[in-house]
């Protein structure tokens, strides 16, 4: 399956497609063809799946708009947030705070604000967006372990592709770097404070209203956006289907997974979990020495399941561990009583993942299916 070219004839030019209203017509058709990807022989078919695969996609759309028609002026950039509550895109952190911005090489950007109390943050630039970019590679990063802010918690960070660290903290890019990615790891929802950040560009050409401010939308720009949300959609949701055909191969197991848009302090692991009734699946790890880490359940979209009501992730913090620092996780549809319980909230099957930030040292987790009435049996005994 490969991305359907909805791209306009060029006899169509940005007026006569806004004036003529093709450009609508030319988003809701690709749109459309982005429902293929719920259908096809490969996903799955029963009612709860195919109800979230529709959700999903709008989800998608929503995102995509916010990206591309609301956000999508590099020399007016805004962080936006791609993913959270109700937007999950590729296995999405439950524990993360994600902002985006739109970006572009040829400029220089700063980005600041109050450093916050959150364990992690990691930002990085990106030579890309999914579904606009056939390749897509990290421009650069920088961690801000150990860095606390000033004196009154403020951080500034310089972001260009001339070396700027004489100046402070520097983020480099490159000529093709167009996308910006902020992921601040929470442990405690209650007492951890995220950064809040504000992105400013400071060699922007000429602004017609003000600097940082969009010039008047012009046919260019609305075309432009409503394409690229459009092709956005329909190759991020094949991009993630690929991954559980790729982890369905192994059922109820882990394997690590690297792409261009990832965070090179993460050990990933993913996979692919399907249990029967009255069966639950055991994960059992050491957690290494690390910043952080995080654990969670997901549908066979790589979504999140619901995490603001049901047991479908853990952190750090919020684990229980065996009397040896052992960690015990139990996917399953009933409490067993032991262990890290994650609800799989009516769910079949689905995808997972565990993510070590910074560790030393990371074993891969060993996981097992076994009878449900087993673990109960165990806590009856505990």
């Amino acid at each position: 399956m490969t991305s359907p070219d909805r791209s306009p004839s060029p006899s169509h030019d940005a007026t006569e497609r806004v004036l003529s209203g093709q450009v609508w017509s030319d988003f809701c058709d690709a749109l459309k063809q982005a429902g293929e990807i719920v259908l096809r022989e490969k996903s799955p078919k029963d009612l709860l799946d195919r109800a979230e695969g529709w959700r999903y996609l709008s989800r998608l759309t929503r995102a995509a708009l916010e990206q591309s028609v609301e956000s999508g002026d590099p020399a007016a950039p805004q962080l936006y947030r791609l993913s959270h509550e109700t937007v999950k895109i590729g296995a999405d952190n439950p524990d993360a705070y994600y902002q985006n911005a739109i970006i572009d090489g040829r400029y220089d950007y700063v980005l600041e604000g109050t450093r916050g109390s959150v364990a992690y943050i990691g930002i990085g630039t990106y030579s890309g967006v999914y579904g606009l970019d056939s390749k897509i590679e990290q421009t650069g990063f920088l961690d801000l372990h150990g860095v606390p802010g000033d004196e009154n918690g403020r951080i500034t960070i310089h972001i260009s592709k001339q070396d700027k660290s004489k100046q402070g903290l520097w983020l480099p890019m490159r000529d093709d770097t167009r996308l910006l990615i902020v992921r601040q790891f929470r442990m405690d929802w209650e007492k951890d404070e995220v950064a809040r950040l504000q992105i400013r560009c400071t060699n922007a050409p000429g602004r017609a209203l003000a600097p940082n401010v969009p010039d008047q939308l012009s046919a260019e720009q609305i075309a432009k956006g409503l394409d690229d949300a459009a092709k956005f959609v329909y190759a991020t949701a094949e991009i993630f289907v690929g991954w559980c055909d790729d982890f369905e191969k192994n059922p109820n197991d882990v394997q690590q997974k690297f792409t261009g848009l990832g965070d090179p302090n993460n050990q990933f692991w993913h996979g692919y979990w399907t249990l029967e009734p009255g069966q639950a699946l055991l994960i059992e790890a050491m957690p290494p020495v690390c910043d952080v880490w995080n654990f969670q359940l997901n549908n066979y979209w790589e979504e999140s399941l619901d995490y603001r009501y049901f047991p479908c992730h853990i952190n750090k913090h919020t684990a229980k561990y065996e009397k040896d620092g052992s960690l015990r996780i139990v996917i399953s549809a009933e409490d067993p009583g032991i262990g890290n319980w994650m609800n799989t909230a009516g769910h079949r099957h689905g995808t997972l993942g565990l993510r070590w930030t910074r560790a030393i040292d990371p074993q891969k987790p060993k996981l097992r299916v076994v009878p449900l009435a087993e673990l109960k049996a165990e806590a009856a005994r505990a």
